[in-house]
């Protein structure tokens, strides 16, 4: 058994890890999922600047992903849709009707160049095998901006999820240029699908948003949606409608979609009712308005970390530098390797070195030859000298480019070479400042090509009223109560003890001193006679003192107890007086007289007394009543 434990205990938490870190939860580093940096992966390896079938980059990227076809397909239309990093052809759905994409087959895409500018960069990019050893995969891509708040994710891993809502790049790249020169900065979502937003309570990611529709009430009898909230299709918003309306909870004619490229929703209001009065129901019940929490977790060196908007910003400031600064280096190391080639080229042309190697018969001789013929020129050959792997190549050099040398145009790219060596140095020691060009130019370019106007703000930032459920819903239902039968509800014929909502709870103060508060009955039994039925509203039963008077169950003494109810729990029975006493008046009121009459008796010389209410202390439910006589009753008359 101990065997069978520790081994499940051992794949659960592979399992669970490998769930968390390869499948729901994005990386902090690029922003993406293993199966969107599979996707990209395998856009960077088919680019010839032409478009792809879908089908064909699906099976591509099966070398890579081991999930199959329709995890990749759906995930590649998804990140599609995101509009920055895969330029598509075709149908790939509908994000404001929740369309679905068109057949893999019938569509095309190809990476663009933003996303190249961004991630692609093979030589300082980690691979690791694919799953299947025959492949090599990016680990993480060197991504030079923060993706995982332009994008945003959601994924449920074993024992946590993610949910990050996506942001306006334009205010991203500036926000990490704020950071990059020490000024303090603000992000705010904004979503694809427009609509408004309040962030009072968003916690720099970690707390939670409200989002409406935007609406337009110009016309009095009916109500266009212009943008939809997040999370929301013109599907689900008008099934969420219709659901209130037949609910009761407003009151329309029609709801017809006009939507195509941009949303359009026509709600007809119903004869007598109008816009104004109706918004604030749509806001309500509906989905115009939803309340979204945030979670803020990424992979981090491995981990998963609950982090800030502001946490994520510093990060790839910092890693913006060390990954331009890796780039600058490569790109010297490169440049210093071509100028030394270059030199040895001129020389060994110039110089006609080559001429040495006639009369040798060896390999070695030859080689031997070539690094005598060198010693006058180590000087300007520098501190590198000439290696074997130098000879190597200058050996390789065909006999027609040794013809056609051109000794001015090879001095001409050498010096070409040197002086970006030296613009490069520059850019090293100012590497703050190169950074900041880097994310302007970033910018300039997505302004240059938003024929969409993808980088403008979509989502309005502002602080919405509370909408209050129980202000909004009129009070219409009527609520009776039949005293003979002891039946309550809104479908009984009785009288009427009050009109209310079917949002309403109902209180109950029965006959026998118990009491239970119900949600709204069609017809419930709640017994006959009851002492008190109302609405169970905490603020107004908070000022509201209960008195009741009754009679002990074994001595028939009078007794006084003056409480509030302030709480319970639904459909729960409690009771105010002790088991077997018999209630003889209850009352609300703050300041009232009673009168007690007492069962008549030998030597009895007082057979009634007089007394007032508000001389009784008001305590906790729990606690027991004060005795008012030693004296049986035989009834109760209250002034």
């Amino acid at each position: 058994m101990a065997y069978i434990k520790n081994l499940f205990d051992k794949n659960f938490l592979e399992y669970a890890s490998y769930v968390i870190k390869d499948r729901a939860i994005p990386d902090l580093e690029d922003g993406l999922k293993p199966v969107q940096r599979r996707i990209l992966h395998s856009l960077f390896e088919m680019d010839d600047g032409k478009y792809h079938k879908v089908a064909n980059v699906v099976g591509h990227c099966m070398k890579y992903h081991p999930h199959g076809d329709a995890s990749i397909g759906s995930a590649l239309v998804v990140l599609a849709n995101k509009d920055f990093f895969i330029d598509r052809q075709g149908n790939f759905g509908n994000i404001f009707t929740g369309d679905e994409a068109s057949a893999a087959r019938y569509i095309e895409c190809r990476a663009t160049s933003l996303a190249k500018d961004i991630f692609y960069h093979p030589k300082l990019t980690p691979m690791a095998d694919s799953y299947d050893g025959r492949n090599r995969e990016p680990v993480l891509f060197p991504a030079k901006i923060p993706v995982v708040l332009i994008m945003g994710a959601e994924g449920i891993a074993v024992g946590m999820s993610t949910k990050i809502l996506s942001h306006n790049i334009i205010e991203v790249l500036e926000a990490e240029k704020a950071c990059l020169s020490g000024k303090k900065f603000h992000l705010h979502p904004d979503f694809p699908t427009g609509g408004l937003v309040d962030v009072s309570d968003y916690r720099d990611g970690n707390g939670r948003v409200l989002v409406r529709a935007r609406l337009d009430t110009s016309d009095p009898k009916r109500i266009l949606i212009r943008e939809l909230p997040f999370g929301s299709t013109t599907e689900s918003l008008i099934n969420s409608v219709e659901t209130a309306a037949k609910a009761g909870r407003i009151k329309i004619q029609s709801i017809n979609d006009f939507t195509t490229d941009t949303v359009e929703i026509e709600i007809k209001l119903a004869r007598g009712v109008y816009s104004e009065e109706t918004v604030d129901a749509l806001f309500a019940f509906t989905e115009c308005e939803q309340s979204i929490s945030v979670n803020l977790l990424v992979i981090h060196d491995g981990l998963p970390e609950v982090m800030t908007i502001t946490d994520v910003i510093k990060h790839h400031a910092g890693q913006l530098v060390k990954i331009l600064t890796k780039e600058l280096e490569l790109e010297k190391r490169e440049l210093l390797d071509k100028l030394h080639q270059r030199t040895l080229e001129r020389i060994f042309i110039e110089e006609r070195i080559y001429k040495a190697i006639e009369k040798m018969k060896t390999a070695e001789g030859v080689q031997k030859a070539v690094m005598e013929g060198f010693t006058p020129f180590l000087k300007e050959v520098g501190s590198r000298g000439v290696s074997p792997e130098d000879v190597d190549h200058l050996l390789k050099i065909p006999i027609r480019r040794i013809s056609l040398y051109d000794i001015n145009k090879a001095k001409a790219e050498a010096l070409e070479i040197q002086a970006r060596i030296k613009e490069i140095n520059g850019h090293l020691k100012s590497i703050t400042a190169y950074a900041l060009g880097f994310l302007d130019g970033i910018i300039a370019k997505i302004k240059a090509n938003d024929e969409l106007g993808k980088g403008a703000r979509k989502t309005k930032v502002g602080l919405f009223d509370k909408v209050d459920v129980k202000e909004v819903v009129r009070r219409d239902v009527e609520l009776k109560y039949d005293r003979n039968t002891g039946y309550l509800g809104t479908a009984v014929a009785g009288e009427i003890l009050a009109e209310v909502s079917p949002f309403d709870r109902i209180l109950v103060l029965r006959a026998n001193g118990t009491y239970t508060v119900m949600d709204l009955p069609e017809k419930a039994f709640v017994g006959a006679q009851a002492w008190w039925i109302g609405v169970a509203d905490k603020e107004v039963l908070g000022a509201l003192v209960f008195t009741v008077i009754y009679q002990e169950a074994e001595t028939g003494y009078p007794c006084i107890k003056r409480c509030i109810i302030e709480g319970w729990i639904m459909n729960k029975e409690y009771s105010l007086v002790p088991e077997g006493a018999a209630v003889l008046h209850v009352d609300t009121r703050p300041k009232f007289s009673f009168t007690l009459y007492y069962v008549p008796k030998t030597r009895l010389k007082i057979t009634r007394e007089n007394f007032k209410a508000q001389d009784y202390l008001v305590k906790g439910l729990k606690a027991g009543g004060v005795r008012l006589a030693t004296k049986e009753v035989d009834r109760i008359e209250t002034k």
